[in-house]
């Protein structure tokens, strides 16, 4: 899909696309000190957006004819509104192009994906200590939730929890 700069497209990603999202997850793990986090693989990707039951979608941005950026979405669901919501796992933009504004029109492709496909919300996660990215994204209108905690169980602490249903 072409864009209002044009010199940047956003296109949806193929499985041939998945060692290229595995690298943009890495970067983006490292950007957020998080690589020791990072475990998944090609075949993981692949089978996860892929398989049978595609589990996320994946943009890529290109610049230029060159990959500068992606985003990894998916749904979940509001009882409140009852409605679909579009959830953003990822957004990542190389950082040789940051400040061209890619971010910005990922997040509004994104916005227009969600409207279309009659979503109630639009969301995503951000670090408390990445304030450029607080401030971009409030002046884009977000709303930071702050009397929300997120909670997470996983590994070892997910089998045992699942371990206790009879």
């Amino acid at each position: 899909m072409k864009t209002k700069n044009k010199n940047f497209t956003i296109r949806r990603a193929t499985i041939e696309d998945c060692p290229l999202i595995l690298e943009f997850i890495t970067e983006l793990a490292h950007y957020e000190k998080l690589a020791h986090e990072v475990v998944t693989d090609v075949e993981t990707l692949e089978n996860s957006l892929f398989g049978e039951n595609p589990y996320a979608k994946v943009v890529i941005g290109e610049y230029k004819g060159q990959a500068v950026a992606f985003a990894l979405y998916f749904h979940n669901f509001s009882t409140f509104l009852g409605k679909p919501g579009l959830y953003l796992e990822d957004l990542y933009v190389k950082p040789q192009m940051r400040g061209k504004g890619l971010g910005k029109i990922m997040l509004a492709y994104l916005a227009k994906t969600a409207i279309s496909l009659g979503c109630g919300r639009f969301e995503w996660w951000v670090l408390d200590w990445n304030k450029p990215a607080i401030d971009f994204y409030k002046s884009l209108g977000a709303k930071p939730m702050d009397e929300w905690t997120v909670n997470r169980v996983t590994g070892e602490a997910l089998v045992k929890l699942a371990d206790t249903f009879v």
